[in-house]
């Protein structure tokens, strides 16, 4: 027994050994692995940021230096770019983000209104086709804008709304966009029905429901369908192009493009600082409400 003593320890001091180095190299490849996802992550950061970085280095070159080289340093910084784009058109371009800010809010508005009420009825009534409809309802996301851009703007045009805002804003107080109705659907549904049943034994109808309990459980739904149409609307370039007319109503898509032009003067450094400033809204907008966002979209996946 003793003589086995000292060999028993021999190995056990030797296993130990052999396990302590494979934990410190299992721990090394872990490390590394790590490093590499972050490295990768960082150049994949670069590369998707890239676009953006080139614009903010353009909107502050001058006019022969913005396609003549790669480098995002500029040999100069022209703020005269900035200061000349924003008076340089025929009117300031004060102008056209406060066209763009009134079209988005009312966007804002109308789908908030009008999704809600749709999802509503979707998700907590019983009512004869709902299904039906909730499936006609989410078809229309298959169908082209470019489908019914003909037969909306013959409607519009016998009503009279050409050369107007409403052919921008009313469609969205009428549940237009089906996404953001499937979005308040699929988190009205996670809601517990026994709300619904205890507000109807207190006298509740379905309208008061709605506003006094449903709406305020509902916030990161409504703030997720809020941030997104804020989004879509203030950088949507088609709808307005086929229905505005008049400069005086542009908004801040069209404006862009009155530096264009078709002689070869376009004033691409104007342009692009321009471009820098319609997208501090929508950048302020994310990074203000991503966790919102986040939470809405993950809450609505819920069943």
């Amino acid at each position: 027994m003793n003589a086995t003593s000292p060999e028993l320890t021999r190995e056990m001091e030797e296993a130990a050994a052999v396990a302590h180095r494979m934990r410190v190299a299992r721990e090394k490849r872990a490390r590394n692995m790590r490093l590499m996802k972050h490295v990768f992550l960082i150049v994949m950061s670069l590369i998707m940021l890239y676009p953006l970085l080139w614009l903010v280095s353009a909107s502050f070159k001058p006019e022969n230096e913005i396609f003549s080289t790669l480098n995002l340093w500029p040999s100069e910084f022209r703020l005269s770019n900035y200061i000349e784009g924003w008076e340089g058109l025929p009117i300031s371009f004060t102008t056209f983000f406060t066209n763009s800010l009134i079209v988005t809010v009312l966007s804002v508005i109308g789908n908030l209104l009008s999704c809600s009420f749709a999802a509503y009825a979707f998700a907590r009534l019983q009512f004869n086709g709902r299904n039906f409809f909730f499936a006609l309802m989410m078809m229309t996301l298959m169908i082209p804008y470019h489908v019914v851009l003909i037969p909306q703007y013959v409607l519009f045009l016998n009503l009279g709304w050409i050369d107007t805002y409403l052919p921008l804003i009313v469609p969205k107080f009428l549940a237009s966009d089906a996404f953001f109705i499937f979005l308040m659907v699929q988190f009205f549904r996670q809601l517990p029905r026994e709300l619904d049943e205890a507000a109807m034994i207190d006298g509740y109808s379905v309208y008061k429901i709605y506003w006094i309990i449903i709406l305020p459980l509902s916030l990161p739904a409504m703030a997720t369908a809020a941030i997104f149409s804020f989004i879509w609307v203030w950088e949507d370039f088609l709808p307005p192009l086929i229905y505005l007319n008049d400069i005086k109503s542009y908004t801040v898509p069209l404006a862009l493009r009155l530096f264009l032009a078709s002689d070869g003067t376009s004033a691409y450094g104007q342009m692009f600082a321009m471009s820098v400033l319609s997208l501090v809204p929508v950048v302020l907008f994310f990074v203000l409400f991503q966790k919102l966002i986040v939470r809405g979209i993950a809450t609505s996946g819920m069943k």
